[in-house]
């Protein structure tokens, strides 16, 4: 369903014929073995534990969330006389030329999708309330401190300095890639609707072509020493098909050897720096020891592990040496052009800083008002110099604090960077001696936490200033 195979989600079925799978029964049973554990495999227990309890959670919430995402599958918008499924009136924010044209089916898609607020409420207090059952610890803040072994809040301090450090230059680059890709038509503080057709740089798509995206991601790839094409393990599914959400993903569903990699590409750069993030996290999986125990194999306390893979990969399109060698650019055009990466990635990073302190706003307040948006488009607005509605934070919000989780990534990621550049001979992002110690990574699965790569290399765990160089802050 998430990939547009199917048009109607059957969760709940799937749920119903593996009820044996978690039970209360089994639940009491691992939280005892988990108890009574020796070091070595506690971690190993916690983890089925904690997979146990989603899995119940999930079965509770099967029914409802089908009925929910079916009705999002069922909406359509009427734009110019056309009748678009909701997704690939998203997605088509990312393509569309006018400025004017985006605006209205921009709002057009954000009205639609705000109906299903309601029921996406109820979900998420639904399942509020059954993952305070299952874990046993009622404040949601707590349990994602528990779960991830970090200080949420910790986090947040570092980031909010990070994010102010960086806004003199990101006022300025803003400044100058918004005119150069937005136009003059624009509004001084344009709407969210545009995001995609900006992180696309949309005005640049005759350089960065459809057609090409898959075979420049494979040689970046090779120059790595990964031959993507020649991995049986990475099932690609580059299809275009109206209901495949235009956000890319990969499911590992048994690595290393079954790993499915999925994009959807619309032209224009975003679809080379989605493919190689994506190929980031592919080959992580597809790259794990296969003696690991499956849980050590796909199954972590968080995402910031794996996100660190993806960040690292699809920072070889920040280089202005890529865009040199693949594009036929002049250094000055390279430079250029890979500064309007920078800029995304900056607008990327302060967004992502306001929805980690709005998401742990809202926690806060959770048990007193049962979720509110108060914050969310104040606190977007101004990081960004984009205008959010109020109404969409519901569906800009992933579950368990992943914005966390790509923060931290964003950290370790910048820092690893640092440590490549330091260690391997010539540019870090062609060489096959970056590959080898990628891969070497790669083997230990999910085992490792983001904080424990973080030792390895040589830096703290919220050392952002590697990540402000980069920024250009």
């Amino acid at each position: 369903m998430r990939v547009g195979e199917k048009e109607v989600s059957e969760r709940a079925e799937i749920v119903r014929r593996y009820e044996d799978l978690f039970t209360r029964a089994q639940l009491e049973a691992l939280r005892e073995a988990e108890g009574q554990a020796s070091p070595d495999d506690r971690e190993r227990l916690y983890r089925l534990r904690k997979t146990c309890e989603a899995g119940l959670i999930a079965a509770a919430l099967a029914e409802r969330e089908d009925e929910l995402e079916n009705a999002v599958l069922a909406a359509r918008v009427e734009f110019d006389g056309e009748e678009l499924p909701l997704r690939s009136a998203q997605a088509r924010l990312a393509v569309l030329a006018g400025y004017g044209d985006r605006e209205r089916l921009g709002e057009l898609a954000a009205d639609a999708s705000a109906t299903f607020n309601d029921p996406r409420l109820e979900v998420l207090r639904a399942g509020e309330e059954l993952e305070a059952d299952v874990s046993g610890i009622e404040d949601p803040i707590e349990r994602a401190e528990e779960e991830k072994s970090i200080s949420l809040r910790a986090l947040e301090g570092a980031l909010a300095q990070a994010s102010a450090a960086a806004e003199n230059v990101y006022t300025r680059l803003r400044e100058k890639w918004f005119e150069r890709l937005l136009g003059a038509e624009r509004e001084p503080i344009p709407t969210s609707y545009h995001t995609a057709y900006l992180r696309r740089l949309s005005p640049l798509e005759s350089i960065y072509t459809k057609e090409r995206a898959v075979p420049i991601c494979m040689e970046t790839l090779a120059r790595l020493g990964f031959d993507l094409e020649a991995e049986p393990n990475i099932k690609l599914d580059l299809d275009d098909r109206p209901q495949k959400s235009p956000r890319a993903c990969v499911i590992p569903s048994d690595p290393p050897t079954v790993v499915h990699l999925i994009t959807r590409a619309q032209g224009g750069l975003h679809d080379y720096q989605a493919f190689l993030h994506e190929a980031g996290h592919a080959l992580h999986y597809a790259g794990c020891d296969p003696a690991l125990p499956y849980t050590f194999r796909n199954i972590s306390r968080d995402h910031a592990l794996t996100e660190i893979y993806s960040y690292i990969v699809e920072a070889i399109s920040r280089q202005p040496g890529w865009h040199a060698r693949h594009f036929g650019l002049s250094d000055e055009e390279a430079a250029e052009n890979a500064e309007a990466t920078v800029f995304m990635e900056a607008l990327l990073f302060r967004r992502y800083v306001a929805k980690l302190q709005f998401e742990l706003d809202f926690w806060g307040r959770f048990v007193e008002d049962g979720g509110t948006n108060g914050g969310y488009a104040e606190r977007l607005s101004e990081a960004t110099g984009v205008r959010y509605r109020a109404d969409g934070f519901l569906a800009d919000m992933d579950a368990g604090f992943y914005s966390a989780d790509y923060l931290r990534a964003w950290i370790r990621a910048a820092q690893l960077r640092s440590y490549l550049d330091r260690e391997v001979s010539g540019e870090w992002w062609e060489s096959h001696e970056t590959g080898d110690r990628l891969r070497a990574l790669f083997t230990e699965g999910t085992k490792p936490t983001s904080e424990e790569i973080a030792g390895r290399i040589g830096f703290e765990p919220l050392d952002t200033a590697p990540l402000l160089r980069e920024l250009g802050a």
